[in-house]
């Protein structure tokens, strides 16, 4: 090809090169909280009061406790979904990080369980969306409830689990939160290479929330808020995407 140099090639990728090594080097620093001059302010912290058009928070996921004032102190949330049974009838605890192949697992314990499980009482910082879209429909499917104490936190791929409920109870004071999500420790690079993917991904989880009784606009906050953020859902929008059940009668 006329004007096509191997020298010119070698620039080509390596201007190429240096583009992605730019944008994962951004998405770190941005990851960590750090802004150039002229950039978007980094959010609030996780603790700091939420109003109304100021919901985006940082949010870090290996930060595993509570950020909040807890109606219990959980300590440090385990590393994967554990099933406690609270001592109150048919009303479990199930908390911790979401870990691929909690799904199934989580599953396998609420089967087992004795007493049966009529409630699950949440509280995750997150995981694995796949595993929480298996184990929301589980819960659906078997009539098990979902519910959030006050300063309980709930994030990331865990409204999914809270969507699942066959009944939905969120005390005040309780904290849901949605965002993008993570695709590996960069959110750039993963994103870039494999839209596809992520768009097959967030379809499924759209169809989910529809299939739950959710409103699949909860999303547009998810999709606009950062992997490195949190979106948090005041209680009129948890009840107007209809993450709260009301009984009748």
């Amino acid at each position: 090809m006329r004007g096509l140099t191997v020298g010119r090639v070698l620039t080509g990728i390596l201007a190429f090169q240096i583009t992605i090594g730019a944008f994962l080097v951004l998405g770190d620093m941005r990851a960590n909280g750090f802004r150039l001059p002229g950039m978007t302010p980094a959010a609030p912290r996780l603790s700091e009061p939420v109003r109304p058009g100021d919901q985006r928070r940082v949010f870090d996921p290996s930060r595993q406790r509570p950020p909040l004032d807890p109606a219990r102190d959980a300590g440090e949330l385990p590393e994967r979904l554990t099933l406690t049974e609270t001592g109150t009838g048919g009303e479990w605890r199930l908390e911790g990080a979401i870990a691929p192949g909690d799904g199934a697992r989580v599953i396998g314990l609420i089967e087992a369980a004795d007493p049966a499980v009529e409630t699950l009482v949440l509280q995750s910082p997150g995981g694995s969306v796949g595993d929480a879209l298996e184990l929301g429909r589980h819960l659906r499917e078997a009539g098990i409830g979902t519910r959030m104490l006050r300063g309980e936190i709930c994030y990331s791929a865990c409204p999914y689990l809270l969507a699942g409920g066959a009944r939905r109870d969120i005390e005040e004071g309780a904290s849901v939160g949605v965002h993008q999500h993570y695709f590996g420790k960069s959110t750039i690079l993963p994103a870039f290479v494999a839209v596809e993917d992520i768009q097959r991904g967030q379809g499924a989880v759209m169809i989910y929330l529809e299939e739950m009784g959710i409103d699949p606009l909860v999303m547009s906050h998810a999709l606009t808020t950062p992997s490195d953020e949190i979106y948090l859902l005041l209680p009129e929008e948890l009840e107007r995407y209809n993450f709260v059940t009301v009984e009748e009668g």
